[in-house]
């Protein structure tokens, strides 16, 4: 591969941790932790099936983040208002602002970086934020900032063929030696795929998907998983 292609939300840090902290925080109670992973992925779910209308500039940022975490509240039965939810989003916000890298994912960027590959990222979501966690994660050494490249700035969003197509055309990339990693298979996997790309799925949340179109060119079930693929 000649070109190396990150997703950056729960495929280079836990994103898992963050809300975990804040759960704790807005409900003062114990959960272990299967119902809270359950609860973050529900989040998700519920944060993906209106991104879209974030983007296209039909809700604000607040109305998608109040509006996943109350739908995910509701599923499991935890009581949590509008002002709750808010105040859920505030204390999330500084929870993000304390994420570090996966370790394993050091050591492969320094890696990749010893063997002079084109390294870039992309990630959806608003570009100040988005370049909030870049900043935190320190991406920047490794990666310079005209190979950083967030949806909100671009105009579309995985998985779009024309967010990928922009990535093409800005790097000058051979499809054919790029590799794009993500987390989650509908933006990343169908992504990457159907542009001909090869993608890795960096599924350390072991979901599983009914009837895939697309085939990963390989799973990675922990971050060590994947430093191995690139080492061997």
């Amino acid at each position: 591969m000649d070109t190396i292609i990150f997703d950056v939300d729960d495929t280079l840090y836990d994103q898992l941790l963050p809300f975990k902290n804040t759960v704790k925080q807005q409900f003062q109670q114990d959960f272990i932790d299967a119902e809270l992973e359950a609860l973050y992925i529900t989040s998700r779910k519920y944060s993906d099936e209106v991104f879209e209308k974030h983007m296209n500039g039909e809700i604000t940022a607040l109305e998608l983040q109040t509006y996943r975490i109350t739908k995910a509240c509701e599923e499991f039965g935890l009581a949590i208002s509008y002002q709750d939810a808010v105040s859920f989003q505030q204390k999330y916000l500084q929870e993000q602002k304390q994420i570090t890298l996966f370790e394993e994912l050091k050591q492969l960027l320094d890696h990749l970086l010893s063997q002079k590959k084109q390294l870039a990222i992309l990630t959806n979501g608003e570009e100040a934020h988005q370049m909030m966690k870049v900043k935190q994660l320190g991406l920047s050494h490794w990666i310079p900032a005209t190979h950083i490249f967030v949806s909100g700035a671009i105009g579309h969003s995985k998985p779009s063929r024309e967010v990928f197509r922009y990535m093409e055309d800005q790097l000058k990339l051979n499809k054919e030696k790029t590799v794009y990693i993500g987390d989650s298979y509908e933006n990343d996997i169908v992504g990457a795929k159907q542009m001909g790309w090869q993608a890795i799925w960096m599924n350390h949340r072991k979901r599983t998907i009914d009837l895939p179109k697309w085939q990963p060119n390989y799973t990675a079930y922990h971050p060590k998983e994947l430093v191995s693929w690139f080492l061997k």
